[in-house]
Order: C-alpha cells, then sequence, then structure tokens
C-alpha cells in the first residue's frame, strides 16, 4: 500500500501501512481542543487493500468530495467509505467552527474531470443557479474558510452577524436563508431542512460545508463583499445628498 498525505492548516502528515490514523481532537491529527468535537472522529485505515475514511464519533458528520467537487458525500456517524481519488477534501464543523483538511493518495483508482458540453448527447451536470442575493450570503457565511491559503479552520458568524457584514435586516436574512436552503433540499442536499432537531446553526454549517466542498461558491466570489459594501455606501450617499 502506498502512503497517504494528509494536509491540515500548512502542515503534512502521512499515513503508512499497516498503520491506523484517527484525526479528533485527541488524535494523530489533532484538529482543536473544541470541546464540540470527538476526541477520535475520523478514522484512515486499511481494509481490502484500500485506504478507507470512516466517521468513528456518534454525532458529527462530515462532507467530503473529490477534487473537482462533481461526487460529493455525507459521512454520518458509523460509515466509511473507500479513498479512491488522488486527491479527496473533507469538511465538517463542530460549534461554530468549521474545519478542512486534504487527503492526497499516489492511488488513482477513480478519477473525475469537468464536465464539458457536447454535441453528441452527452450528459451535462448543471451547476445549482443561485441569484445573486443567494450566493453573496453563501459567501458571507463562508468568509473566513474562502480567504484561508490552506485547509485548516475558521469561524462560521451567526445570523445576526451575517446579517450586520450585508447591511440586511434580520427578517431579510433569515427569508433568503431559507429559500436557499429549500432550493438545494430540493435537489438533494441533506441536512438543510428546517424543523425539529435542525437549529438554524446546524443548517448555516451544513450549507457552508456543501458550498464550499463542491465549488458551488470559491474565493472568486469574495469580491461580491466588497461590491455590496461599495452598493450600500453610495445608496446612503446619494440619500445624504
Amino acid at each position: 500500500m502506498k502512503p497517504l498525505k494528509i494536509e491540515f492548516c500548512g502542515e503534512w502528515y502521512e499515513v503508512e501501512h499497516p498503520s491506523d490514523f484517527h484525526i479528533g481532537r485527541e488524535s494523530d491529527l489533532v484538529i482543536d481542543d473544541n470541546p464540540y468535537l470527538h476526541r477520535r472522529f475520523l478514522r484512515i485505515y486499511e481494509d481490502f487493500g484500500m485506504w478507507w475514511l470512516a466517521n468513528v464519533g456518534n454525532l458529527l458528520s462530515a462532507t467530503v468530495t473529490d477534487a473537482t467537487g462533481q461526487v460529493q458525500a455525507w459521512l454520518a456517524p458509523g460509515a466509511r467509505l473507500p479513498i479512491v481519488f488522488p486527491q479527496m477534501q473533507v469538511l465538517f464543523s463542530a460549534g461554530s467552527t468549521t474545519y478542512e483538511f486534504t487527503v492526497h493518495s499516489a492511488e488513482d483508482y477513480y478519477n473525475t474531470s469537468a464536465a464539458m458540453a457536447g454535441s453528441g448527447g452527452s450528459t451535462t451536470i448543471e451547476p445549482i443557479p443561485l441569484t445573486s442575493s443567494q450566493r453573496l450570503l453563501i459567501v458571507s457565511l463562508a468568509e473566513h474558510i474562502l480567504r484561508q491559503s490552506s485547509p485548516g479552520r475558521g469561524e462560521i458568524p451567526s445570523s445576526a452577524e451575517a446579517a450586520g457584514r450585508l447591511h440586511w435586516s434580520m427578517t431579510t436574512f433569515n427569508r433568503k436563508l431559507d429559500n436557499v436552503c429549500d432550493k438545494l433540499d430540493k435537489v438533494g442536499v441533506q441536512g438543510l431542512r428546517g424543523g425539529k432537531g435542525n437549529l438554524a446553526t446546524n443548517r448555516r454549517l451544513r450549507l457552508v460545508e456543501y458550498a464550499v466542498a463542491t465549488r458551488l461558491i470559491s474565493q472568486d466570489d469574495l469580491y461580491l463583499l466588497d461590491k455590496n459594501d461599495r452598493e450600500i455606501t453610495a445608496g446612503a450617499d446619494a440619500t445624504d445628498g
């Protein structure tokens, strides 16, 4: 078995046969001293001649994607999946913090490439259409993660903080959050449906995990925040004038 390499916060870790490797609060890869994070949350180990990623916690879930963001899985407690891509991104949240690390494999069991439109009847994967305000909302929640230079950790703002960042009222923010969550829920994204047992905090965290992991938003969208600030300032100046 060829070793795996893991990147987190600019540091690299190597997993070699036949070792197991744990990720959590008190593990081989110590993510953080966050009390909401399991001591051992994720496990990387060998089985059937392949490396596997398993969720050995009992509360938290992780979002896992390939390098393109086209293949996405939600790794619930007790679940496991084989590491079949040359690069795999893992995101998860504990408390108000979202964490991200990347697994690099020398094996290439299954690779993906961006779908291209063709004239020969080929199937293309259409991106989920977002309105400008929906994209702006997601970027405001994911700002700290998008500004990272390498996989690591980022705080997710509260609804009140995000609404203030966007110069929106709480009513406007909550309505737009409901709309974008409903849109993604209808196309099968898990963890965004409101109601009993799914607090607003959980929905925001899951929304950020999904949007960042699947490249629904990226660093290229950060300009939207500055653009929004300029438009608000210009509108205020025009009113004062």
